[in-house]
């Protein structure tokens, strides 16, 4: 049995968090000739918990598709993919500043979910958990929201903020995990890799 796994994701931040409970990863990432960004569209009025869940098991497959195009030693697979709602209305990444600032100020004064898949795979049994964090922030000015935007930090990211950056100055209250929010919710990932063989 590896010991090890397979992670499926360029965020710097789900390395760091895999690292922190000492799960040693590889990562398994999209040829150039991929096109996993078309993975993340929203199909129509598609509920927050729905768009995730559906957005990771695509992922996940796309990995595990890849993994055996590659004839690579077998290990269990992680994927997660993270979405920002208000109310029903999903909050992807930013297509630019000006989207990222339109973003920030519809999330100013009100508390939104933030929603994590994960997803595993070994061999034949797949494992799926999803976390539900809230997340209220306070009333924004429009220069707290443009000196934000101009950091850079807003693009890239679910809703235009990142929890463990210069967003931390916004929030409220906050409610679930953490690290789901993040990007990687530790204690589902744990679990979902425990049952998978991994120790952590």
């Amino acid at each position: 049995m590896p010991d090890f796994v397979y992670l499926a994701s360029q965020s710097p931040r789900r390395r760091q968090l895999l690292d922190q409970i000492g799960v040693r990863h590889e990562l398994l990432l999209a040829a150039p000739g991929e096109d996993a960004e078309a993975l993340e569209a929203v199909r129509g009025r598609e509920a927050p918990a729905r768009y995730v869940q559906r957005v990771t098991a695509l992922k996940l497959d796309a990995a595990v598709a890849r993994l055996r195009a590659r004839g690579l030693v077998d290990a269990p697979v992680l994927c997660a993919d993270t979405t920002v709602a208000l109310g029903s209305t999903i909050l992807g990444k930013p297509d630019d500043a000006d989207d990222a600032a339109r973003m920030l100020a519809a999330l100013s004064g009100h508390t939104h979910r933030v929603l994590t898949a994960v997803a595993v795979q070994h061999g034949g049994q797949r494992l799926q958990a999803l976390s539900v964090s809230e997340v209220c922030f306070d009333a924004l000015t429009p220069a707290q929201i443009a000196a934000y935007v101009a950091s850079g930090e807003p693009l890239g990211k679910a809703g235009a903020y990142a929890v463990q950056g210069r967003a931390q100055t916004f929030i409220r209250t906050l409610r679930g995990s953490y690290t789901g929010i993040m990007g990687l919710p530790l204690f589902e990932t744990a679990q979902l890799l425990r049952q998978a063989g991994i120790d952590c």
